[in-house]
């Protein structure tokens, strides 16, 4: 691996970070991350950056540790091989994510035939990129097994990959769904093929969907999230009321609040609109009096001056959009400010809030195909996920116990 040009140049990134007001110990890290790249150049047998994130693989698992790695190596990578510095807007985890790169080249045709075809389909981009990324993984893991070929899948090596040496189920029917996906999509597109490949998907094994109870908020604790985002002496910033006000009232995805522009507000007429980055869809919803007011504080009050189109970004410098993962940490700050969901596996993110707001609507009444379009669905179905806390209308659906003797004061006080 050539690393000469980082030797001679690595100072002006070094000093770049500092005068762009990048915090000090992020800076420091990314300068560790270049002696450690600089001093092991010679000795390890690195081909790329990519060798050097997969030897920090074999050292932890922990997905913090390595998601770290990853966006300190992207940052020294665009700068050294393409003379590009940070600027806190795009992300930099440019080392090649995924097993993809890592598969035989017949796994690696039978990927790239699954996304030709569904292209050809118009299946939206990120079904596609999940559904290939899980065919990926799979065929990643028979492929540490020895088997480098469609034809010399087994059904045992099918099977070990659903199911742990413990009897544990390790997969989801989810996962075998997108498994199933990708080799149908390679037999409509290689007739040829269809025997073999036909063969592997029979070893898919059967797995029932299991949906998990939701937690869902309270009454009590929706009354607490608003005073928190009502409350000056809250702790909370003005954009992060304003988020986490976007959030409880409109119940729009995190990336769409992330990815909200200047021109998406139409202030006269009280309404934002939006192409959906989920969907493509678009999206209209009336702007409230609570929601405009929030994000009108924000811009007027707190915003930093920059160019970014974005009306959320950055509290630091250098000022850039704020990023999807980033809405999580706010939500978790409203929980606090809200002294709400403190405990452990207490769910705290903002599709909560996306729930309430489905729920809220189908108590009062309103005819779910509106529910859909408010929501941003593309598919009547998605609303099924929000009915189980409907409890106004599913008491309705509860049978009289009156005809079935029950020991006196069973329901009575004692």
């Amino acid at each position: 691996m050539d690393v000469q040009n980082l030797w001679d140049n690595y100072p002006k990134l070094i000093v770049y970070m500092k005068e762009s007001g990048y915090n000090a110990c992020y800076t420091q890290r990314v300068r560790r991350e270049i002696d450690h790249i600089l001093s092991g150049a010679d000795s390890k047998n690195w081909a790329s950056y990519t060798d050097i994130y997969l030897e920090y693989t074999k050292k932890s698992s922990s997905r913090h540790y390595l998601r770290n790695k990853l966006t300190y190596l992207g940052i020294i990578e665009n700068f050294d091989k393409r003379g590009q510095y940070p600027d806190g807007r795009r992300r930099q985890n440019v080392i090649k994510r995924g097993l993809y790169h890592l598969l035989s080249p017949e796994f690696k045709t039978v990927i790239d035939c699954y996304r030709a075809s569904e292209s050809k389909r118009d299946k939206k981009a990120t079904t596609i990129i999940a559904e290939s990324s899980h065919g990926a993984s799979f065929l990643y893991a028979l492929q540490q097994k020895g088997i480098n070929t469609v034809g010399a899948i087994t059904e045992s090596a099918v099977l070990s990959v659903f199911i742990g040496e413990d009897d544990i189920l390790r997969r989801s029917c989810s996962y075998k769904k997108d498994i199933a996906a990708v080799f149908k999509a390679c037999i409509r597109e290689s007739p040829d093929c269809s025997e073999t490949l036909t063969r592997v998907l029979a070893y898919l094994p059967e797995l029932r969907e299991r949906r998990k109870n939701i937690q869902y908020l309270k009454p009590e604790e929706t009354h607490r999230i608003k005073q928190a985002l009502v409350n000056g002496d809250s702790g909370l910033s003005l954009r992060d009321r304003a988020v986490g006000s976007l959030a409880l009232y409109t119940g729009l995805r995190c990336c769409d609040i992330a990815g909200l522009t200047v021109n998406d507000i139409d202030w006269e007429k009280e309404l934002i609109r939006i192409r959906q980055q989920k969907t493509g869809a678009p999206l209209e919803l009336p702007l409230s009096v609570t929601v405009g007011n929030a994000v009108y504080d924000y811009l007027a009050s707190e915003r930093p001056e920059t160019e970014c189109e974005f009306i959320f970004i950055s509290e630091n410098r250098p000022y850039g959009r704020l990023m999807n993962g980033s809405l999580g940490n706010i939500s978790n700050k409203i929980m606090k400010a809200a002294n709400i969901r403190q405990s452990t596996g207490d769910r705290r993110g903002f599709h909560i809030f996306r729930h309430r707001v489905a729920t809220e609507l189908l108590g009062g009444g309103i005819p779910q195909p509106i529910i859909s379009r408010a929501l941003g669905h593309t598919s009547p179905d998605s609303l099924e996920t929000y009915l189980s806390a409907d409890f106004k209308h599913l008491k309705e659906c509860a049978l009289s116990i009156e005809r079935f003797p029950m020991l006196e004061g069973v329901f009575g006080d004692e």
